[in-house]
């Protein structure tokens, strides 16, 4: 009687599996066929890519990429984006986790008022207020230059409101005064205590943060005016004749854009990966 009425229950725990996975493989197909159809577009002529919808890879890539690098210089803006994500992507981590950590753990006079101001700042779109932030950059000389593309880092709602939880959650009070105990000033405690323990918060926040400002195009068209100082959404969108688009040229250099996206969302996942384990290990 134990075997027969076992046999049903790993028969069905089989079929569920199987649903589960296809289930799965489906939502990844789904997910990696606009990627396929970028990298397949990008290897057909225009008058191919206006005419229908491709499927099977052609052999016009280097043609669309001479008429790309003609056009626009495209490695330039390939550095200039990859400084400025960069170095965006490291002041937004640092002041993030910096300010989420002092709201978690310090007792200050109007915390709560302060928190709630910084959540409504998230309620707001960014660009209504985009003259005000072009007239002040203007007013701080600070136009055509990369300081306001890579400033606005240090303030960020979200990775406040994400990082506060972080250390809501994951970083003991123990662990304050244990290093408070042997000596540590406040930063020493943030900098070797804390930070290590808000890693899988960090490369949640630094995967939205590297993607959005590799992706930021309003900003640095309005703000910079140098052709040799634009970035690769900018210069790919420029990408066009007289009366036409260069859908091949613009195909290859989205292409060119989205491997270091790819790179570096693979190696963020890892991380969050890593921590997620680790801490269920601990627990």
């Amino acid at each position: 009687m134990n075997e027969a009425s076992r046999g049903p229950i790993r028969f069905g725990s089989i079929i569920a599996k199987t649903v589960m996975y296809l289930f799965l493989i489906l939502v990844a197909i789904t997910c990696l066929v606009p990627f396929y159809s970028m990298f397949i577009t990008s290897t057909h002529a225009n008058s191919d890519i206006a005419r229908s919808l491709l499927f099977w890879p052609g052999d016009q890539f280097m043609d669309n990429y001479d008429r790309l690098i003609s056009t626009v210089h495209i490695w330039r803006g390939f550095a200039n984006t990859i400084f400025i994500t960069v170095t965006f992507t490291c002041l937004n981590l640092y002041f993030a986790a910096l300010a989420g950590y002092g709201f978690s753990k310090y007792n200050f006079r109007f915390r709560g008022g302060l928190f709630l101001f910084v959540l409504g700042t998230m309620m707001i779109p960014g660009q209504l207020g985009i003259i005000g932030f072009y007239k002040l950059m203007n007013a701080l000389h600070m136009l055509n230059t990369y300081w306001p593309l890579i400033l606005t880092g240090i303030r960020d709602a979200f990775g406040i409101f994400l990082l506060k939880q972080i250390a809501d959650s994951s970083v003991p009070n123990e662990i304050i005064e244990s290093g408070r105990i042997d000596g540590y000033g406040e930063l020493r405690i943030f900098h070797k205590l804390i930070l290590p323990l808000m890693a899988p918060g960090l490369a949640t926040l630094g995967i939205f943060s590297f993607i959005g400002k590799w992706n930021d195009f309003l900003t640095p068209m309005i703000i910079l005016f140098n052709n040799d100082l634009q970035t690769l959404p900018v210069m790919i969108a420029s990408v066009k004749s007289q009366f036409s688009s260069d859908f091949g040229a613009q195909y290859v250099g989205i292409v060119i854009s989205v491997v270091p996206i790819l790179v570096f969302f693979s190696f963020m996942s890892k991380r969050i990966i890593s921590g997620v384990a680790a801490g269920a290990v601990k627990g």
